[in-house]
């Protein structure tokens, strides 16, 4: 460890600082071909960089790591205009992350993931923000703050991740503080009434304590309309900052205390409709319009999308002499709520909303020792982690869109809210009007989590050119949850329904308006309506919450061999296993056994001399049993999204490349192949077909990047140019896609299609380096397609509701530097 200098007197610092306040919140971010951190890098050959990355507890050079990883530096984001890790995803090949609910996001690698946001169960991508897991609902996808590197780790990685990370694991790594004086500040304006500003200050208070801090604002209007409420969407409206205090006492140790807030205000993810009228019945995909040239139309009960989140981060270390001490403490709390609409019209008749409210508060401390000599590096710690979080799932109607779906039901087959309605106007009662009354459900869960873990890792040196990693880590879950659906709010029903007694019918059947049998099934619907929910209506939750406890033990297993055929070349072959800590049904009750992966890969990394070209390749294959998938159940009244379990296998390929071809000038690339298919299908949904044999649904070609940087001196500065593009193949359907939403075809459109983007940027540097300018385009050629289909709400005639991808974007990037 190194003491801070400090290089630069205080009054200079604050008259810098002064400075930075005065411009209108700009902030840090690499410019052009950037060079990594101080400390991460050093220059080989064609200036290509050795970038050291931490993705098995210790520093190591990212060649020398056997594992398939995928680095993501600040330059990288920079020049997509990335505001957070989904919008590069579609240049890291593997993995898909949808952001367009923050407060449920969904991350997948090489296949592995789940669309569903409840409590009860995890997801098989860790992610973790300077190795505090953040988890996968509504903490787990924020906005970039002075990010100093992303390690993308594809396969398994529990023995040193630990649980809920068996596909993969998201490592974000922020700067700490440093001992010199620093400062800059960045604004981008563009189209859709897009403002992003970032802002740092890096402050030395003495020889060994400095302080850093920075703050982001991301703002945006949208490229769309909402007819039904004149207001833009999707909208962006987020700040967030983070403070950091760096301590180094002695140099033998140091210490860092962090604090990160983000504060998430917006209006909800924007749907469409995909027919021209609703209710609709049947589906008929020939009178399908394309959703892209439909006007928007949503009405969300109290629409929004907001959250509120506070993290604080205590890292320690210390040098024993014969191994380094480190501690890691963590704690997160959010509250989020998600109220959004579920039809894609603004017709009564057919609305369905949804929202999502929870509040979550997670604690983690983990403790290493590690060392090493001339036979081994060692590894060993203990991890402990505390979850407890409430959420409610709700359900937003009307009492006409519920006629609409009682007279399709065929076990019901009229409407009531319009019969009771005529029933009282015949007995000379007019004030009676149950129509387009509201109706709200709600089921409310808890959790209470603990996870506990001892873990080791041993990387043995066979030879001066072998190594031979073994690693093992022990873990024990477990989870308390519940379950409680209360009655259902309908204000505005329950005094006028109380009309409809058994008496009421009795006295319309002795008029002959009605006969008995008619009556007696009139009067058992008005009982059942006053008394019942139609979506969540387990009787055994109505009262109080029910609880239910499990606990899972688990023992994940790494082997990994490498051999340096040269200094420049390494070969590895790995076995590895994974863990996903079991889970319970937010909705239909129920629990899940834990997952497991077992992965074996074959992989090779190097560079070609002093030629500028790095390469790695990796070739995988795993089998995942009891994946907990998101499938909707269309057997339940208004069909819900469920979790089931599934095992899946796939065999695949991951390539990368990039070669610096002069000082100026580097091209890259990287892609993967991957054979995804259901091995056997477990705890089927409703009247979901068994998939067994068929495609997940993953394309073969699960993207392909391609890429040049080009530098030239300009004008005294330095000009630059990047320009990327990618391709996401085709969606693998099976005998359930379409029905789900990933594969339907229409005229004119469909999704699942091929998909292609280009994003570039050209920009200059003054040749100071304090300032530069740059402009961005995201999707270069306009290229939108709908991002998915959701038929959740077709038992109200809305056969399905779609979701777009943006369509292309514009920015004007001022950058300055203290």
């Amino acid at each position: 460890m190194t003491r801070f200098t400090r290089c630069i007197p205080l009054r200079r610092s604050a008259l810098a600082t002064a400075a930075l306040c005065a411009v209108a919140g700009f902030g840090a971010s690499a410019w052009g071909q950037a060079q990594p951190a101080a400390g991460d890098a050093k220059p080989v050959g064609n200036d290509a960089q050795v970038v050291e990355v931490t993705a098995q507890g210790r520093r190591q050079e990212v060649l020398q790591v056997p594992i398939a990883i995928q680095l993501i530096g600040p330059e990288q984001i920079a020049k997509v205009g990335a505001v957070n890790i989904a919008e590069i995803s579609s240049f890291t090949p593997g993995v898909q992350i949808d952001a367009t609910e923050p407060t449920q996001p969904n991350f997948t690698i090489r296949g592995l993931g789940t669309a569903d946001f409840g409590i009860g169960t995890d997801s098989p991508v860790g992610v973790y923000v300077n190795g505090i897991y953040a988890g996968k609902t509504g903490g787990a996808l924020v906005n970039f703050n002075d990010i100093k590197r992303i390690e993308v780790l594809k396969g398994p990685q529990g023995t040193l991740f630990g649980r809920n990370s068996a596909a993969g694991a998201i490592s974000i790594v922020t700067n700490d503080p440093v001992g010199e004086f620093a400062a800059s500040g960045l604004v981008r304006l563009g189209n859709q009434a897009t403002l992003h500003t970032e802002a740092m200050v890096n402050q030395p208070l003495t020889d060994d304590l400095a302080l850093r801090f920075s703050a982001v604002t991301q703002r945006r209007e949208g490229w769309t309309t909402n007819v039904t409420t004149a207001q833009r969407a999707p909208q962006d409206n987020a700040w967030g900052t983070r403070l950091a205090m760096g301590w180094n006492p002695a140099s033998a140790t140091s210490a860092v205390l962090a604090w990160e807030h983000e504060d998430l205000d917006q209006r909800p993810r924007p749907v469409w409709a995909v027919t021209a009228t609703t209710p609709v019945f049947p589906t008929d995909t020939s009178s399908f319009v394309d959703p892209r040239k439909q006007p928007l139309r949503n009405d969300p009960a109290d629409g929004r999308e907001e959250r509120k989140l506070d993290s604080l981060t205590l890292r320690l270390e210390h040098d024993l002499g014969f191994a380094t001490f480190s501690s890691l403490t963590g704690w997160r709390h959010f509250n989020s709520a998600n109220a959004q609409d579920n039809d894609g019209t603004d017709n009564i008749a057919s609305q369905l909303n949804t929202s999502n409210f929870e509040k979550n508060t997670a604690w983690q401390q983990e403790f290493r020792l590690a060392g090493n000599n001339e036979t081994v590096d060692w590894l060993a710690g203990l991890s402990l982690s505390r979850e407890k979080a409430e959420q409610t799932s709700q359900i937003n109607t009307s009492s006409t869109s519920l006629d609409t779906l009682f007279s399709h039901n065929p076990d019901v087959g009229f409407a009531p809210f319009l019969t009771f309605d005529q029933l009282a106007l015949a007995a000379g009662l007019p004030q009676i009007d149950l129509l387009g009354q509201t109706w709200q459900e709600d089921m409310h869960n808890t959790l209470d989590a603990k996870a506990y873990a001892v873990f080791g890792d041993l990387i043995w040196h066979l030879g001066p050119s072998t190594n031979l990693t073994t690693g093992v880590r022990f873990t024990r879950d477990e989870k308390k949850f519940s379950w409680y659906n209360p009655l259902r709010s309908a204000p505005g029903l329950d005094p006028q329904l109380a009309v409809f007694t058994p008496e009421f019918f009795d006295a319309l059947v002795a008029a002959g308006a009605l006969d008995p049998a008619t009556a007696a099934q009139l009067a058992f619907f008005a009982d059942y309506l006053r008394t019942h929910n139609v979506e969540f209506d387990n009787p055994d939750w109505r009262a109080a919450p029910v609880y239910a406890s499990k606990r899972w033990n688990n023992v994940s297993p790494r082997l990994v061999l490498d051999h340096h055929l040269d200094k420049d070349t390494m070969v590895f072959a790995s076995a590895t296993r994974g863990y996903q800590a079991g889970g319970f049904n937010s909705v239909n009750g129920g629990n899940f056994a834990p997952e497991n992966i077992t992965s074996y890969e074959l992989g090779i990394k190097g560079r070609l001399g002093n030629s500028g070209l790095s390469y790695g390749a990796s070739l995988f294959h795993y089998v995942f049993k009891d994946l907990q998938s998101i499938v909707l159940d269309r057997s339940l009244p208004i069909p819900a999204y469920v979790v089931t379990s599934t095992d899946v296998q796939a065999t695949g390929l991951d390539l990368e490349a990039q070669w610096q071809v002069s000082r100026g000038w580097r091209l890259f690339g990287s892609m993967e192949y991957i054979d995804q298919t259901y091995k056997r299908q477990r705890h089927l949904a409703g009247d979901q077909p068994d998939l067994s044999g068929q495609p997940y649904g993953t394309p073969l070609i699960n993207t392909l990047t391609l890429g040049t940087d080009v530098q030239w001196a300009l004008a005294d500065g330095t000009a630059n140019w990047t320009l990327q593009g990618s391709y996401l193949g085709r969606t693998r359907c099976n005998d359930d896609s379409v029905a789900q939403g990933s594969c339907l075809k229409a005229p004119g459109w469909e999704v699942g299609e091929a998909q292609t983007r280009v994003d570039t940027r050209i920009g200059w540097e003054a040749p100071s380096k304090r300032w530069g300018v740059g402009l961005i385009v995201n999707n270069l050629f306009d290229k939108q397609y709908v991002r998915f289909l959701s038929n959740l709400s077709s038992v109200v005639g809305s056969p399905y509701y779609a979701g777009l991808t943006d369509p292309r974007r514009i920015q004007l990037e001022v950058k300055v530097k203290l």
